[in-house]
């Protein structure tokens, strides 16, 4: 017999529908004033709409520069977060040792901590160390929380594996890498993808602790910032903002998929 699912109350599903208009109205803003013929300041509504500006982010080149520098960034934190962060599940989620706790919570803490804390604690470090300012340090800075990320999904499926797999594939005579192969990376496959997915797109926004890493160089993020305190086409800054909200619109989407439909009974 099917069982019914009993309906939100009235008040409960207009305050859903009040927090997701205040949570993308402000996204449809950027939206409008993408297409604003307006060029130095914001008029609502906009007094008439045009898709020049769409034009002239096309052939500026700081614009690419940034975006190419955020992908390359976005790209080897996430690898070496998909590494780093499965080394470090595989070594935690089953083994008990002494520190083990202690050892979960500093992987866990850089993503816990506000961003300008690691930052300011990177820069130190960097300083220190006498480390020029470069594309590595950046990187370096970006892996640190999106090693976080995909060590809390691929931790989290690790501990849901039945150990009665490992065990039959090392009975039928699959040495250690067999198993990691065939049977442990398939178990993983879809949590580091979502966890792979959620790093890049939050390593491709990051704007603080890239503030304090970057030196000289701009991210696509850093670009913004800086365009929005001395604009020069306010209007273009709000195209390139409607390319980030796409671009990180879909890992986040491909994430959300992935890992809801590994929680459906029966997978």
């Amino acid at each position: 017999m099917k069982t019914r699912t009993p309906r939100a109350g009235w008040g409960l599903r207009a305050a859903t529908w009040g927090a997701v208009f205040f949570l993308h109205i402000p996204l449809a803003l950027i939206i409008l004033y993408a297409f604003s013929a307006e060029d130095k300041s914001y008029v609502f509504p906009p007094p008439a709409l045009t898709t020049h500006w769409f034009a002239v982010a096309w052939e500026r080149e700081d614009v690419w520069r940034a975006i190419g520098l955020s992908l390359k960034v976005a790209s080897l934190s996430t690898a070496i977060a998909l590494v780093l962060g499965t080394l470090a599940a595989a070594a935690l989620a089953r083994s008990r040792f002494f520190g083990r706790d202690a050892i979960s919570l500093l992987l866990i803490l850089p993503l816990a901590l506000p961003g300008i804390i690691t930052g300011i604690a990177l820069r130190s470090a960097y300083s220190t160390l006498e480390i020029p300012y470069s594309f590595w340090t950046i990187v370096i800075g970006h892996a640190t929380f999106c090693v976080v990320v995909v060590y809390n999904n691929a931790v989290a499926r690790l501990r849901r594996t039945s150990p009665s797999l490992i065990e039959a594939s090392m009975d039928l005579g699959a040495n250690g890498l067999q198993t990691v192969r065939y049977v442990i990376l398939p178990q993983l496959g879809s949590a580091l993808l979502a966890g792979g997915l959620l790093a890049f797109a939050l390593s491709f926004d990051e704007v603080i602790v890239t503030t304090f890493t970057a030196g000289q160089q701009a991210t696509l993020p850093i670009w913004m910032l800086q365009e929005l305190i001395r604009p020069r086409q306010r209007p273009v800054t709000n195209v390139v903002a409607v390319v980030i909200i796409a671009l990180t619109f879909i890992p986040i989407l491909a994430a959300y998929w992935l890992t809801r439909s590994d929680e459906q009974p029966g997978r």
